[in-house]
């Protein structure tokens, strides 16, 4: 091929992929996917969680609420390090509707009670023993955090941290307005 058909070739797939791109934008004013999703707007994925303290509960469970639902493990340094500030959170915004969900991951009951036990942190633990919750929200590396509305759609997400209280407060704030 010489430079002008490969000129004209280029041409041809870059207008493609634009009008490919525009055809499937999302429209403005669209209504949130229906389909529970990890992406922020869509409904978050339903899952039963065996708390630490031997009942379960359900995001379900949890409507009305805003949610912060952070995965973690006792093993992981970040983890560890934003604990105190998500322990902080929910004693202040519990009283405004606020729930902090920390989702272990695949460690024993024992273990987590001595660590939290250590660390002085009391909000609601649930135990993923399976990693079910991890695939659902497609947590690929700790902590992973989500931030829950209280319609049970997610509107934020943190990936890796430590997340500072700082941090926490910005992204909780819009949730918390009327």
């Amino acid at each position: 091929m010489n430079r002008n058909a490969w000129r004209v070739l280029s041409a041809l797939i870059l207008a493609g992929g634009l009008g490919w791109a525009y055809a499937t934008r999302p429209q403005s004013g669209a209504a949130a996917p229906a389909v529970a999703s990890t992406r922020v707007g869509a409904p978050a994925p339903e899952i039963a969680l065996p708390m630490l303290s031997g009942e379960t509960r359900t995001l379900a469970d949890l409507r009305g609420q805003v949610v912060i639902l952070n995965f973690w493990a006792t093993w992981c340094g970040p983890c560890r390090a934003e604990m105190p500030a998500l322990a902080e959170i929910q004693t202040q915004y519990a009283s405004r509707g606020v729930i902090v969900i920390g989702v272990n991951q695949r460690e024993d009951a024992g273990s987590i009670r001595r660590y939290l036990d250590s660390i002085g942190v009391d909000f609601p633990i649930a135990l993923d023993p399976t990693g079910e919750s991890n695939r659902q929200y497609r947590v690929l590396g700790l902590p992973t955090t989500y931030l829950i509305d209280r319609q049970g759609l997610i509107r934020d997400a943190v990936f890796g941290g430590p997340m500072a209280r700082a941090l926490i407060e910005s992204k909780l704030a819009p949730l918390l307005e009327p």
